[in-house]
């Protein structure tokens, strides 16, 4: 006889709850010992850098937004004694060339399919045979991507705040789903579409285009750091105005709000749900997903699904909102990847 009790999930391969402690801090900064530049065609230029020990395990860092660029902080996931770590900033943003904040130019062959061509190339631009790939929010959508199309490539994954481009996830968080938890901030990233009369468009993405590509500078720089200030000021469990005053730089917001518009309106060029019904192509692959179960912008729900569709991944369901700098996060985010620094 049975107590009737539902029988709870097997920890190891999801954990629930929270971490108050977290065991894995990040690593200290560490300068790269290369950087360079890489022609990917379409008169787009890719600044790339590498950190870390040379003849350590390869990992490209694949970045979020589209349009969010690098920093020293993404390097502090990896131990440097045995990480080769690869960097590089996507087209248009960061320190890629050309920058979408300075016009259009570039941006018809700005698509996924344009930068999941671009990792490879760069992968085997620098001679790497497999590399491990950690991606975040949209870098975890350019991750499984990448090695749905090259996975014999990849040899591990480390993804967080799971997004892939479907009309319910872009609707939540564009279209009112989040606005419930964040009134406040719904309200300033409303308030550049009632000033123009586009308060009732149906649909803010295609009515946030027509702002962020304004003739006047002034009302497309205002838009855009709408946009940005938007996802900053609801990336963190606890409100982080350090985070938001980064995401105001006019130069930073145009780029950020820009591609991310682009790549949204068209929903990454993705068929709805084609990341998820992929799966099948790489559930051979070891991968640690960690999922913030208050994270607003990629809610915990596409995360789940994943693990769903993807049994032998692991999920890490934690305390804690978006950013991979949210402590728990990044403390699962360390512990996956220094154990498979050892990995061969």
């Amino acid at each position: 006889m049975t107590s009737g009790r539902q029988q709870l999930p097997e920890a190891t391969s999801v954990r629930f709850g929270a971490t108050f402690n977290p065991p894995h801090t990040l690593y200290p900064v560490n300068q790269p010992y290369d950087t360079g530049w890489l022609d990917v065609g379409d008169g787009h230029r890719l600044r790339y850098e590498q950190s870390g020990n040379p003849s350590g395990k390869p990992v490209v860092f694949l970045h979020g937004g589209p349009g969010g660029g690098g920093g020293d902080g993404r390097r502090r996931f990896f131990d440097p004694v045995r990480y080769r770590v690869i960097c590089f900033d996507q087209r248009g943003c960061g320190d890629s060339s050309p920058h979408v904040a300075e016009g259009a130019a570039g941006l018809a062959a700005n698509t996924t399919w344009h930068l999941v061509a671009d990792v490879e190339r760069l992968r085997a631009h620098l001679d790497v045979p497999q590399w491990q790939v950690f991606g975040g929010s949209w870098g975890s959508a350019l991750a499984l991507a990448y090695a749905q199309q090259h996975p014999d490539r990849v040899s591990e994954f480390v993804l967080r705040g799971i997004f892939t481009l479907r009309r319910s996830e872009l609707d939540w968080f564009y279209n009112g789903g989040a606005a419930a938890m964040a009134p406040e901030w719904w309200h300033v990233f409303r308030t550049p579409l009632e000033q123009a009369g586009l308060g009732a468009c149906g649909d803010n993405i295609e009515a946030y285009h027509q702002l962020l590509w304004h003739d006047d500078p002034q009302v497309a720089e205002a838009a855009a750091v709408a946009w940005t200030t938007w996802e900053g000021a609801t990336s963190s469990l606890l409100f982080n105005s350090s985070v938001v005053r980064a995401y105001e730089d006019g130069r930073f917001a145009l780029a950020f709000a820009r591609i991310e518009n682009h790549f949204f309106r068209h929903a990454g060029w993705f068929e709805e749900g084609q990341l998820l019904d992929g799966v099948e192509r790489i559930r051979h692959i070891p991968c640690v997903i960690v999922q913030g179960r208050y994270d607003l912008c990629c809610p915990a729900i596409t995360a789940w699904e994943l693990s769903q569709a993807w049994p032998e991944a692991q999920l890490r369901m934690v305390l804690a909102g978006h950013s991979a700098f949210e402590p728990n996060i990044a403390s699962e985010l360390i512990a996956a990847t220094d154990r498979f620094s050892n990995r061969r």
